[in-house]
């Protein structure tokens, strides 16, 4: 009887511990549903419903993805994370705020594959990278922000690439970008961007180090139909150092241009017409670029050793 009693206190020891287990842990990998519910332990079978409700329940390093097509909501990532959705749209849709910000620590990062990200006309930003070590952008829509598409802000040395992604009717028309690279006094930020359709932003792409340093490669890329210019080059407190290869500038009121102020802007293998002005400001070519059709075509200032 002694025995039968001890073995049932201890059963009733461990069984609030047992209980409360799950409701702790984080998994490696969890799930989101349109018709989830953010009360649910994120599984693949009792999905979430937004990725806000996803990443409290998703270790870090950890991984959230989409059963099926949905609104998932804005979301504030603060350590390594993986937000990858195929199957289907996988909508941020957003009014007056920003669709994603990653603010994490130096050596986190942030990897978005397959998110149609909306701002409705009044959101702010699409994507915001404030703080972190690396920002990875994948197949990706974002559209209809007042300040950028992507705005890469963070201080630090920061990485990030961005790779077939359009960047769709960002800035309210006299400021805003597509994607604005501009990291802080002291910051440093190094990044890829490749097969990238920036079109009807205010600016397509900005490489801007008034702050701190931009080391930014774009190749294989589209600048359309941007209010002020596809690509923008922007020296300051830091060093702008802007290569672009293989690269279509049309319809642009600017295709190419460099605003000085310790700016180095390269440019090859590129097409630059139908622009109001071709190139503006110091724009070296590698000489096999096609620079015709615009308005005014503007020169290449300097040919940098090939």
């Amino acid at each position: 009887m002694r025995r039968i009693a001890l073995v049932a206190l201890a059963v009733g020891f461990f069984l609030p511990i047992l209980a409360s287990a799950p409701a702790n842990a984080q998994a490696t990998r969890t799930w989101v549903s349109g018709v989830g519910d953010d009360a649910n332990p994120c599984s693949r079978t009792a999905p979430c419903k937004t990725f806000a409700g996803a990443i409290s329940k998703t270790a870090a390093a950890g991984e959230i993805n989409c059963l099926d097509p949905g609104g998932f909501g804005a979301v504030t990532v603060t350590k390594s994370m993986t937000i990858s959705c195929e199957a289907g749209t996988a909508g941020v849709l957003v009014s007056g705020t920003n669709g994603i910000i990653f603010s994490a620590g130096a050596t986190d990062y942030l990897f978005l594959k397959g998110l149609d990200i909306e701002g409705l006309g009044t959101g702010i930003n699409g994507i915001s990278f404030i703080n972190g070590g690396f920002l990875h952008v994948e197949d990706c829509v974002i559209r209809h922000f007042t300040s950028n598409g992507i705005s890469i802000t963070a201080g630090g040395t920061t990485g990030f690439t961005i790779s077939r992604t359009t960047v769709f009717s960002n800035g309210n028309g006299a400021t805003g970008t597509g994607i604005n690279v501009a990291p802080p006094a002291g910051g440093t930020s190094k990044g890829v961007i490749e097969r990238v359709i920036a079109d009807r932003n205010t600016v397509g792409i900005s490489g801007n180090a008034t702050g701190g340093n931009v080391n930014v490669n774009i190749y294989d890329s589209a600048v359309t139909s941007n209010t002020l210019a596809g690509i923008v080059a922007t020296g300051g407190a830091g060093a702008a150092n802007v290569m672009v290869m293989r690269a279509t500038a049309s319809n642009n009121a600017t295709g190419i241009q460099n605003n000085g102020g310790n700016a180095v802007l390269r440019v090859g293998e590129s097409a630059i017409q139908g622009n109001g002005n071709g190139v503006a400001g110091t724009v070296a070519s590698y000489g096999t670029n096609q620079l015709d059709g615009n308005n005014s075509n503007g020169t290449f200032t300097s040919t940098p050793l090939k």
